[in-house]
């Protein structure tokens, strides 16, 4: 037995050299200088404001703008209820972003409300909001863009029909693997891809918002009406979901606050700015929409933009398919640098795998949770009711940010002497939890069957915490197998994990 356990403690030392080696001598990935030992190896802050513009610009434009406006007008029932909605939210979507510039100022970890809801009420809560975010919602949309993308892509080859199930499928699990390796070799190669295409897709709505205006010039405000408003509130409220599905990442930029140079100075910055731009591009682009198209032909349409070009642009409407394919891949690419950091944010409170919380030494990147939110992201592509899945927890989506947003007053109450860099006034996360309730309580009315299956869905993260976190007293051939498998995949990606802070 001792010369068992002395070769044990020989193979632990040398990996325990090699990892030191591996952190003094590898070279940094946009540098080529040397990591210092002593300096360690650890995510790099390297996101100024325009990044972080540009990222929730990014995250927030996706497809939704593009197929929403269907959604939001088929619960609406008129032109100018929908207009309504889009605008209410966009300012919901700001109040919810300010609220979160004060957490993300004064929590300065990755992981956004999953790191908010963890100090505020504990593992448990912070788990289940993890465990919907990772496990569901995050590869479901990732699945959700990148089929857009192949679709939009392809559109132009296949004018008369849709483009094949299969090469769709291939083409979306191709976009997926080419962001996966963008964002495992470099953060400053992924936050150009997310700049570029930020700029493409923006391009492109401005292209439509003249196209507006200039219908507007010409007097075709024909369909701005009220006729056949929807008058039931738990309706409306439905149009919610489809108008929020569409500001969807107004928050990413929080789960990357440790990449940020100056999060204090930026982050508020760069999301009124975001919000704001976002806000008005969005209402633009719809009023844009039914300057041409009547309320009939938005609702026969799945893909809103490509009718509107195809009235408008003749032959030139081959432009906005592509526009669209840039405006979700780059989305996607925003969805997998944010969402790595929030498995890197799990693991580290030990609510993941450990090895989640490793950073490659040679790209200074978290390789194994980038790898993790693709491979979760092509296992969804083999579905093809993703949709549906989404919409039976869309309301569980909102519900949890209204939980994040509960911290504000809560840590006022709690702690009321941390550090607040920005200090919100009371009245806007009142307004916010209200409003949460309100879009996702009224739903639940009209689909309570899809309400069921949502909370079931959730309630599976309650044994899922108790039997592989709660529980400590495991057997050892467990805890062998667990940390064996982690040194492995330690050695296999070559990545350590980062140096502790403060």
């Amino acid at each position: 037995m001792g010369s068992v356990t002395k070769e044990e403690m020989d193979r632990k030392e040398a990996e325990v050299s090699e990892l030191e080696m591996l952190k003094e001598f590898t070279p940094d990935s946009e540098t080529g200088e040397k990591v210092v030992k002593g300096e360690g190896v650890k995510l790099k802050a390297e996101m100024t404001l325009l990044n972080g513009c540009t990222v929730i610009v990014g995250c927030i434009i996706g497809s939704g703008i593009f197929v929403s406006p269907t959604g939001v007008l088929q619960a609406t029932g008129s032109v100018n209820l929908s207009i309504l909605v889009w605008t209410v939210c966009g300012l919901f979507t700001m109040i919810g972003a300010y609220c979160y510039a004060e957490l993300g100022c004064m929590i300065k970890k990755s992981g956004a409300d999953y790191a908010y809801i963890h100090v505020s009420f504990g593992p448990l809560a912070a788990f289940i909001r993890l465990w919907i975010e990772c496990i569901i919602v995050r590869p479901c949309t990732g699945a959700i863009q990148s089929l857009s993308f192949s679709l939009y892509i392809l559109k132009p080859f296949f004018p008369e029909c849709d483009p094949p199930d299969e090469v769709t499928r291939l083409l979306a699990a191709s976009c997926l693997c080419l962001l996966c390796f963008i964002n495992c070799y470099s953060v400053r190669l992924s936050n150009m891809v997310q700049d570029y295409f930020t700029y493409a897709k923006v391009f492109a709505l401005i292209l439509i918002c003249i196209t507006g205006f200039v219908q507007l010039g010409r007097g075709r405000t024909e369909y701005f009406t009220w006729d056949d408003t929807e008058t039931d509130p738990s309706v409306i409220a439905l149009s919610f979901y489809s108008g929020l599905f569409a500001y969807t990442g107004w928050n990413y930029l929080n789960f990357i606050i440790e990449e940020m140079k100056d999060p204090v100075r930026d982050l508020p910055r760069a999301i009124f700015i975001s919000c704001v731009a976002c806000l008005v591009i969005y209402v633009l682009t719809i009023v844009a929409f039914h300057t041409t198209l009547s309320t009939a032909e938005v609702l026969g349409s799945e893909a809103v933009a490509v009718t509107f070009a195809n009235r408008l642009y003749g032959r030139m409407a081959w432009v906005i398919p592509i526009f669209v394919s840039c405006s979700t891949f780059g989305a996607v690419n925003g969805l997998l640098l944010t969402s790595s950091r929030l498995f890197f944010a799990g693991a580290r409170q030990g609510q993941m795998p450990g090895v989640l919380t490793m950073i490659s030494v040679t790209r200074t990147t978290p390789v194994p949770s980038v790898m993790v939110i693709t491979g979760l992201s092509l296992l969804y592509l083999t579905s093809s009711n993703i949709v549906q899945l989404m919409n039976y927890v869309g309301f569980a989506t909102w519900f949890s940010i209204g939980a994040a947003v509960l911290c504000v007053p809560y840590l006022r109450w709690k702690c009321p002497d941390m550090e607040r860099p920005i200090k919100v006034h009371l009245a806007f996360p009142i307004i916010y939890l209200i409003m949460t309730l309100v879009i996702t309580l009224l739903p639940m009315i009209q689909q309570p069957v899809e309400t069921a299956i949502g909370l079931a869905m959730i309630a599976t993260a309650v044994p899922v915490y108790f039997i592989f976190i709660k529980w400590k007293t495991k057997p050892a051939w467990i805890k062998n197998f667990t940390l064996e498998g982690t040194n492995w995949l330690q050695r296999l990606l070559v990545v350590v994990p980062p140096d502790k802070e403060d």
